[in-house]
């Protein structure tokens, strides 16, 4: 599978941000032989917590002229990665990474805060500086 051209922007703003990679891809299996490819894996010692956090990294561009359309395909994959998580990996947090200016774009359209307020957890980063800007739960 063909990795988003912001995937390797993503993974070093993770180092970055002091968590380790854990896989590249992440695999969520299924069951049986059926399994689904994630762009990454990673984990952060958590001193507050006392233990590790696990996240699974959803890497988008959206290149393509609308981002509509391309927000569409994102949320829909989001939402099935999410629930394959939950049933079959419950121990991870799945994140949608986006780049800054693309988030920034959706954040003015009135029915994007719709689905802010969903399951939607949000990774925005600088693809530029190589930087996880914010986190969005």
């Amino acid at each position: 599978m063909a990795k988003d051209i912001y995937h390797n922007s993503v993974k070093e703003a993770l180092v970055k941000d002091e968590w380790i990679i854990t896989h590249d891809p992440y695999i969520i299996r299924l069951g049986g032989r059926d399994s689904v490819e994630a762009d990454l894996g990673a984990e952060k010692m958590v001193q507050a917590e006392k233990g590790n956090r696990q996240i699974v990294v959803e890497v988008k561009s959206f290149l393509n002229r609308s981002i509509i359309h391309d927000f569409h395909g994102a949320y829909g994959q989001f939402v099935f990665y999410q629930k394959a998580l939950e049933k079959f990996e419950h121990h991870r947090d799945l994140y949608l990474a986006m780049p800054v200016d693309v988030f920034n774009e959706l954040n003015e359209k009135p029915y994007f805060q719709e689905f802010m307020q969903t399951e939607l957890n949000i990774l925005i980063f600088d693809p530029i500086e190589k930087l996880i800007l914010e986190w969005i739960n």
